[in-house]
């Protein structure tokens, strides 16, 4: 359905979305005090906010937490099959601006971007900097009326802190992706538990006894693999960086090359956030059955073109799931099509970690807007949080969870900034 204000997949999903985003927000308890708090005094009421993010029920917390503070927002999903149809659905019939249908192709996954540069935002809300990337190159007349943008993503906070580097970015950015409430949370609890998720939804084979490969060892990598492991798989970590592998081994993961990965793996699972991680070398060395799939943004992770070099047929064996049969006879399961398997095959991260990252997204917007209210808009560049608002917002979530902790006294904040005091 079209209109000059939204296009989704079928407005009779929205009922059915609307529930969903309802079981979210009983589970966003940091959002939910965000919204209470600035209901009333509005901080972004003026300001117009283009959001490029998969669209899920969590997401659509936030939409509403932006609304409810005062902001206009126009939205689009941030990958082509990580869209839940039926919360678009909800939000279009709530009056939201929104782009996004689950299975659009390239053409107009980057036409639903468009139409959210139309109203001509002040801020930008990024996960893969897709929506920077068009406005830098395509519509670089607004780069002079954004006063700032925000980032979710490790691979986005990357090629824009790139960007910044050679000259090339325009106006400031909020790297929330690098904020702890995030990165060590969303990233390692998030990804393990919704890639797991994906896998299973696709495959439903069990995880217990597999040689389960992951390629990465990084905050999304280290927590799928040890989410794995907990299921009972003999897990294996392929890395380039000697840190991070040292790190898998002490952690009880096998470490090897992909080379060696390749002959021995059952289950697959890329998050490098570079290409060519799986080329035809490893798929020719595969074992009958392997199942392959990617947790980083891109696609570009496994190389679909080599794969389909050596194969001669393909058939969809169940949702998310594509049957290659080579050309030697042994079949290598593809999920998802090589997109995101958490947010293709399942329903991404869990609301309750959601809500932490999406509590320094409004945070971080909202920094923008008050600087520039102030009169002192950001210096362009990458920035960065501050911890004090990672530990606000981990208080938070520990006292919805009914969890207490310790505080220094006096006498130890003393001692603590005491650089004089010795045995």
């Amino acid at each position: 359905m079209a209109s000059k204000k939204f296009k989704v997949k079928d407005l009779k999903l929205a009922k059915q979305g609307a529930l969903k985003i309802e079981w979210a927000e009983s589970r966003m308890p940091v959002l939910a005090a965000l919204r209470a708090k600035y209901k009333k005094t509005k901080p972004f009421k003026g300001f117009k906010i283009a959001g490029c993010l998969h669209v899920t029920k969590e997401t659509a917390v936030l939409i509403r937490t932006f609304i409810d503070a005062g902001a206009e927002l126009s939205w689009s999903g941030c990958n082509p099959l990580s869209t839940q149809d039926d919360v678009a659905a909800a939000l279009a019939a709530e009056g939201v601006s929104i782009y996004a249908w689950h299975g659009m192709n390239t053409k107009e996954f980057y036409w639903c971007i468009d139409r959210t540069l139309d109203f001509k935002p002040h801020l930008t809300l990024d996960d893969g900097a897709d929506l920077i990337f068009t406005v830098h190159n395509r519509y670089k007349n607004l780069t002079k009326e954004i006063i700032g943008g925000t980032e979710e993503t490790t691979t986005g906070v990357h090629r824009l802190r790139k960007m910044a580097e050679q000259g090339a970015l325009k106006y400031p950015v909020f790297a929330v992706n690098d904020s702890i409430t995030k990165w060590d949370f969303d990233n390692v609890y998030g990804t393990g538990q919704s890639t797991l998720d994906g896998i299973l939804r696709a495959t439903s084979v069990l995880i217990a006894g597999k040689k389960f490969v992951v390629a990465g060892y990084g905050h999304c990598g280290s927590g799928v693999a040890n989410r794995a492991k907990g299921l009972g798989a003999d897990t294996v970590a392929t890395e380039v960086k000697p840190t991070a592998a040292l790190k898998a081994t002490l952690e009880g993961h096998n470490v090897m090359k992909m080379d060696d990965a390749a002959k021995i793996g059952d289950i697959f699972v890329t998050a490098t956030g570079v290409k060519d991680v799986l080329v035809g070398r490893h798929f020719a060395s595969m074992k009958d059955g392997a199942i392959v799939c990617n947790t980083g943004h891109y696609d570009c992770e496994i190389n679909l073109v080599d794969l389909k070099k050596l194969t001669k047929s393909v058939k969809t064996i169940r949702p998310n799931c594509e049957e290659y049969t080579l050309k030697n006879g042994r079949r290598i399961y593809v999920l998802a099509k090589g997109r995101l398997v958490n947010l293709s095959a399942a329903e991404g991260h869990p609301s309750e970690v959601m809500d932490m990252s999406f509590a320094n997204q409004f945070n971080a917007q909202l920094a923008l807007v008050n600087a520039y209210k102030a009169g002192k808009r950001m210096e362009i560049g990458v920035h960065v949080l501050p911890e004090a608002m990672d530990q606000t917002i981990a208080g938070v979530k520990l006292s919805t969870m009914n969890i207490k902790i310790d505080k220094l006294t006096k006498e130890q904040i003393k001692y603590n900034d005491d650089f004089s005091a010795g045995t």
